[in-house]
């Protein structure tokens, strides 16, 4: 019975965890679109940028949301949550550096391939040490 009572609540903060997420793609993608199309950044520097504005947006909402966290360590938490985020980042870049010099996609398919890869990544690694506290 506890196993069920914690499958349950894995799979409802992976489905919020995943809601969050589909939010910070409009955010990540907008600015991304921002930094390489008008300002014309370097596609990796520009994917880095909106990636980081994502992930602090997502930060609040996984924390108020998702995991309900009371945790009074506001700056620690977030910094774990980034430092776990900046890890997703490594993935995310390498795999969208694999799709596009590899399969030869396109730079907002092979995108949109990395932010689910990375989300598995970002998921279990902020449920696991994050907010697990």
């Amino acid at each position: 019975m506890l196993f069920l009572q914690i499958t349950k609540d894995f799979v409802a903060k992976f489905i919020k965890f995943g809601i969050v997420g589909f939010t910070g793609v409009f955010v990540d993608f907008g600015f991304t679109y921002i930094f390489k199309e008008w300002v014309k950044l370097n596609k990796y520097l520009a994917n880095s940028l909106g990636f980081c504005i994502a992930a602090s947006s997502n930060y609040v909402l996984n924390r108020i949301w998702t995991f309900n966290s009371h945790n009074p360590e506001i700056a620690r938490e977030f910094t774990e949550f980034f430092i776990i985020s900046l890890i997703g980042l490594g993935i995310n870049n390498s795999v969208i550096y694999l799709m596009i010099n590899r399969f030869k996609l396109n730079f907002y398919l092979s995108k949109l391939i990395a932010i689910g890869v990375t989300t598995l990544w970002n998921f279990l690694a902020n449920y696991l040490y994050t907010f697990a506290h």
